[in-house]
C-alpha cells in the first residue's frame, strides 16, 4: 500500500489534567482543547493528544522521543522554563551516546521524554 503519511499522534495520560496541561504550555507546545478531557498539543509539525485518563502502569511505561536540531541548545531552553515547579517534574542533562545526545524531561504524571540529536554520518 502506498500512502502518504503526513503525522503521527501518541495519546498520553495525565495523573492531574490541568497541571499536565499547564506543564505542557509553559514547555513550548500550543494546546488545541478538543473535548473537555483531551487535548491536542503541538509543536511545529508534531503533536500529541493528551487525555485526562491516568492508568499508572501505563503512564509509568510511556516513552516519548523528539528530534532536535541540537541538544546542548534545547537543554539550555528547559533550564530557562521553571518547569521543576511542578511537582514530579525532572529534568536530566543532555549525555552522549554512541549514535548521538539526548537530554530527558518527566512530566507531572511520570511520563519519560527524550529530547535528542543524531549524529551525522
Amino acid at each position: 500500500m502506498k500512502q502518504e503519511i503526513k503525522s503521527i499522534r501518541p495519546f498520553i495520560g495525565s495523573e492531574n489534567f490541568e497541571i499536565s496541561r499547564s506543564f505542557y504550555k509553559d514547555l513550548g507546545f500550543e494546546e488545541i482543547i478538543l473535548e473537555p478531557k483531551l487535548s491536542l498539543f503541538t509543536w511545529d509539525n508534531l503533536g500529541f493528544y493528551l487525555q485526562d485518563a491516568y492508568v499508572k502502569d501505563w503512564v509509568d511505561n510511556t516513552m516519548l522521543f523528539i528530534e532536535v536540531g541540537n541538544v546542548d541548545e534545547f537543554w539550555e531552553g528547559l533550564q530557562q522554563l521553571n518547569l521543576e515547579k511542578y511537582e514530579g517534574v525532572k529534568l536530566t542533562p543532555p549525555r552522549t551516546m554512541t549514535w548521538g545526545k539526548e537530554c530527558f524531561v518527566h512530566d507531572p504524571a511520570g511520563i519519560l521524554w527524550h529530547f535528542g540529536e543524531f549524529f551525522t554520518q
